[in-house]
């Protein structure tokens, strides 16, 4: 286990820094963002192919991880991609000095990334390393079933935001409808729940203390650079997002208060 988690470490280290390295041309660190969800795929992949036999448990997981990355790189790029480099990153730039961020961010912002990337992707690890046979047990289907609903409050939430947002009357408004009606955050507690199916695979592999890494992606989306920081720029950004706080759950979806 020790020795595919150092390779996927190398291998996680040169694709950050290439990345780092177009960031430095084109002057946006934003396409960090874009290789968020394929970073998972490929050190997924790698545990997949270089851990032995391809049993069940292993091919679900390389089925839902992929699925679950290509669509968060494909939802971000779409949404992103021609807009310049994200507010947050343009702060950054500004705070540090443009003279010198291009190198700070390898540090701040790629080297960080890559590392968390690892860390966060632990229960993949383990589940693939110890799984020994193609046989399922009740926690891989309570797993897969957590997986599905995750799935549908993340996708689905990114889906109905951006039918939202693509009709100019709804330009300052509230999203209130929907997936949004009993969440402020759909996509970001679909994207928790999911890295729990995960850290149910973990389990059912026979493994633990790894769950660690879905402890760390629960707490990055509600405490750092999800839930958090976005309430921070709403809040100023539409009044009407005062109302919608005073009715609606920030993260587990429950019914709206009157």
């Amino acid at each position: 286990m020790t020795t595919l988690f150092l390779q996927a470490s190398l291998i996680i280290l040169i694709l950050v820094t290439l990345l780092w390295i177009i960031s430095v041309f084109i002057k946006n660190v934003s396409i960090v963002d874009l290789f968020w969800g394929m970073g998972f795929v490929f050190v997924n992949a790698w545990y997949f192919f270089m851990s032995g036999d391809f049993y069940l448990r292993k091919i679900i997981l390389l089925v839902l991880v992929s699925l679950w990355g290509l669509r968060l790189s494909v939802y971000l790029s779409l949404r992103n991609i021609g807009k310049g480099e994200d507010y947050r990153y343009q702060q950054f730039r500004q705070n540090f000095g443009p003279e010198r961020y291009w190198w700070f961010s390898y540090f701040q912002v790629f080297l960080l990334q890559g590392a968390l990337i690892l860390l966060v992707s632990l229960p993949l690890l383990a589940s693939n390393a110890s799984t020994t046979s193609s046989q399922l047990n009740i926690v891989d289907y309570i797993a897969i079933i957590v997986w599905i609903i995750g799935f549908i409050f993340e996708a689905g939430g990114d889906y109905q935001l951006s039918k939202f947002k693509s009709k100019p009357e709804n330009k300052g408004k509230v999203l209130n409808t929907g997936l949004w009606k009993y969440t402020r955050h759909p996509n970001y507690f679909g994207d928790s729940v999911i890295w729990w199916s995960y850290a149910l695979f973990c389990i059912a592999s026979g493994n633990y203390w790894q769950i660690v890494g879905s402890v760390l992606m629960t707490l990055l989306i509600i405490k750092v650079s999800g839930v958090s920081l976005l309430e921070k720029s709403l809040k100023d950004k539409k009044p009407e997002y005062q109302d919608y706080i005073r009715k609606t759950s920030a993260f587990f979806p429950l019914p709206p208060k009157k």
